[in-house]
Order: C-alpha cells, then sequence, then structure tokens
C-alpha cells in the first residue's frame, strides 16, 4: 500500500512519488487493422472480419478468404480497443480473427501490465464520452491517443490494481444481475398497479381516465427510405435498437443526411421509440441526451404535459395494451404492422394525476 505523504504533484494530478507520468506511445503500440473493398467482404470463408458494428454486441458478420500479414490477426487475450463509433476497450475471447482498420490491437512492453492498461482505458473512455456532445459521434486518432499521458506504478502494483479492479467489476457484475431479478419481480407487480379495478358499467374507475394515445401524444415515423450507411457517424437506430435495448451498436448514416432527416422533428431526451413493423408495441424511453436519427419501422412518440412517459412505457408491458395493438394492427399483414393512424387510437387507461401516474412507475 502507498503510504501517506509520499505523494508528488504531475501535470496529470496527483500520483504517488514511486510512479512515473508516461505517454502512452512509450509503453504501448497501436496497430490498426486492415481496410476492406466490398468484394473482399464474404458471407462465408475462412475468417470472421471484426467490425466495429461486432465489438461489442452485433451478431452480423462477413467473412474472408485473404492471408494477411501477422499484425491483421486477432487472437484470444489480445487487448483490443475500438476507437470510432462505439470505442472503448476489450479483450479478445475468441478464436483467430481479421480485424477492421476502426479498431487497434494494444500490444503493451515489459513495462505496462495489459490487464491495468485495460483499466487505465475504461477511465479514459468516461472522459472521452464526456466529449461526445449529446451522443454525437467521437473519433480519436492514433496520434492523439499515443499522446495521452497515464500514471505508471511499478510494475507488480499495476498487476495487484488490475486484479483488485477486476475483482470489484465481478461483484459490480452480479449485484446488476440481482437488480434484473428485482426488476422482473417489479414488472410482476406493476401489472396489478398499472390495471384499473373493472367496473360494471365497463367504464373506467374514479380517478381514472381512458383516452386514445393521440390525445395525450405526438406520433410519428422514421424516413421511409433506406438511407445510405457509412461504417460510422450517426447513430440510425430501427426495431432491433428497441428489441434488443441496444443503441450503440447501430447502423450509421453521415450528419448531412441525418440534417434532412431531422428538418421538421428529431427524437429528444423524453421521447418513446415504438416498434411498428415486424414487432409492434415494444417501448423504450428515451432517458438520455440523443442525437440520432430512426426507420420507418419505429414511431416516434412525443408525450404531452400533464402525462408520464415512464408510465406509458411500463404501462405497454400490460396485456390490455398488448391487445389494443393487436386489434389495431393490420390484420393480415407480413411482417405484422400497425401504421401511425391505428397507434394514436390505441386505448390507454391512466390516472388523471400526474403525481399518482409516477408514483405508480417509481421503484417498489
Amino acid at each position: 500500500m502507498v503510504k501517506e505523504n509520499t505523494m508528488q504533484q504531475t501535470e496529470i494530478g496527483l500520483i504517488p512519488e514511486d510512479w512515473e507520468v508516461e505517454i502512452l506511445e512509450n509503453i504501448a503500440e497501436l496497430i490498426n487493422g486492415r481496410t476492406f473493398a466490398q468484394n473482399e467482404l464474404l458471407h462465408k470463408g475462412k475468417y470472421r472480419v471484426l467490425r466495429v458494428g461486432n465489438f461489442f454486441s452485433s451478431d452480423k458478420w462477413y467473412w474472408s478468404d485473404l492471408e494477411l500479414a501477422h499484425k491483421f490477426y486477432v487472437s484470444k487475450g489480445d487487448l483490443m480497443y475500438a476507437w470510432s463509433a462505439s470505442f472503448g476497450p476489450r479483450f479478445w475471447t475468441d478464436d483467430k480473427t481479421i480485424y477492421h482498420y476502426h479498431i487497434w490491437k494494444v500490444e503493451t512492453t515489459s513495462r505496462l501490465d495489459k490487464f491495468f492498461l485495460f483499466h487505465l482505458f475504461e477511465q479514459d473512455k468516461e472522459n472521452i464520452a464526456k466529449q461526445s456532445q449529446g451522443g454525437t459521434m467521437f473519433h480519436i486518432t492514433k496520434e492523439a491517443m499515443g499522446k495521452k499521458k497515464f500514471p505508471l506504478p511499478p510494475l507488480p502494483e499495476q498487476q495487484a490494481i488490475a486484479e483488485a479492479l477486476s475483482d470489484a467489476d465481478a461483484w459490480i457484475e452480479s449485484l446488476e444481475d440481482l437488480i434484473a431479478k428485482k426488476r422482473l419481480i417489479k414488472q410482476g407487480a406493476m401489472q396489478e398497479l398499472l390495471t384499473p379495478p373493472s367496473t360494471s358499467s365497463g367504464q373506467a374507475p374514479e380517478g381514472w381516465e381512458v383516452k386514445k394515445l393521440g390525445e395525450v401524444a405526438e406520433v410519428r415515423d422514421g424516413t421511409h427510405q433506406t438511407p445510405t450507411y457509412v461504417e460510422s457517424g450517426i447513430p440510425f437506430y430501427s426495431v432491433e435498437s428497441v428489441t434488443k435495448n441496444d443503441f450503440k451498436n447501430t447502423k450509421f448514416i453521415t450528419e448531412e443526411a441525418h440534417k434532412i432527416l431531422t428538418k421538421t422533428f428529431k427524437i429528444e431526451k423524453g421521447d418513446i421509440l415504438m416498434t411498428r413493423i415486424g414487432s409492434i408495441g415494444d417501448c423504450k424511453l428515451v432517458d438520455w441526451e440523443v442525437e440520432a436519427s430512426f426507420y420507418v419501422s419505429l414511431a416516434l412518440i412525443k408525450i404531452k404535459p400533464g402525462f408520464s412517459a415512464e408510465y406509458l412505457c411500463q404501462y405497454s408491458n400490460c396485456q390490455g395494451f398488448k391487445n389494443e395493438m393487436e386489434i389495431n394492427s393490420l390484420q393480415y399483414a407480413i411482417p405484422k404492422k400497425i401504421n401511425l393512424g391505428p397507434i394514436s387510437n390505441v386505448k390507454i387507461e391512466f390516472p388523471r394525476s400526474l403525481p399518482e401516474q409516477t408514483r405508480i412507475v417509481s421503484p417498489l
């Protein structure tokens, strides 16, 4: 352990006296992957091609039969860093794979433990994210990353710190699993809370209202034209973004295309995205600062004052809402589909009081 009063002031802040400050390029090498022409990307082949979209969770892969120099392959245990779009570090845990130009393979010198560097990268990623205004795409160049200054403890201390942080990560992950289980329990309880008691008249009970969705929200859909996708740029949301709850590993469009698509309206924090083609009625509350466009398969719901967007998202899990979606959908459409007008006609039940709506969906 570091003793008290053994700190030194450096350009990156206070660090222990026996630590150094070093620029990354002196202790590690960032190796870019390879760029590919479209005709080099195959649907079947010898090697998978790891692109930025695959870096975290996407299951759509291209393949290649190319035999390349050793530096263009990543193997199990290698430390990698995606520097464009969904950025950040990751250890590769799979078979030998070709990786794309927008990813670095990181090779460390004998002065630097790669597991310690992973945690340095994780901390630095938070600082980079703060520079990404409103979720806009952020890139970091190899030159800029190489010049970044990091604290460098003695190697045994790096290894001890990395082990302690990894143990903490495992503990946090176990807590997240527990939270997920409690959310499932809460969802069951909410089915009761969100369902008003039936009345003999068939009307909503005292304190509750039944209105059409179009009365409490403005409903829009995304572009009907498939845009030209690019390797990185502005996120472009689709049904899969909502059903997988994954708004990082998306397709991307240019800023110019995004400006055109958002000329009259755009997704904003507090809006709801609802699936309407293929899967219908799945909702996601946009509770983050966002800069993104979306496809026609999604409906954008902008809640009017006096009604809780979070309440609607929770209410969308109720059987009554699902029944309304089915009734208003196109009965013989393949894939399943519901148009904007019928979405606006979907009936919802809710307490008249906004505080009561908020109370119902607050954590149990």
